[in-house]
């Protein structure tokens, strides 16, 4: 299993390092999957913080600034 250390610094590259971008798009995420929008990875939510499975959809490139709105 990757670290979240390795997770976040591959979503940083993704976000041109703009660690204030990443958390906004993490945030916006988290909130749309807490609201019951479906991940886009394998994931339980119920086992998994949304957080988490929020970082780990823009580490994987499944996730991008343009695809959520209202940051």
């Amino acid at each position: 299993m990757e670290r979240t250390e390795e997770i976040t610094a591959r979503a940083l590259s993704l976000v041109g390092q703009d660690r204030y971008r990443l958390v906004m798009m993490v945030s916006k995420r988290a909130e749309q999957l807490s609201n019951g929008a479906e991940p886009l990875i394998k994931a339980d939510k119920n086992k998994q913080k949304f957080t988490d499975i929020a970082l780990l959809e823009i580490a994987e490139g499944k996730i991008r600034l343009e695809s959520i709105t209202d940051l």
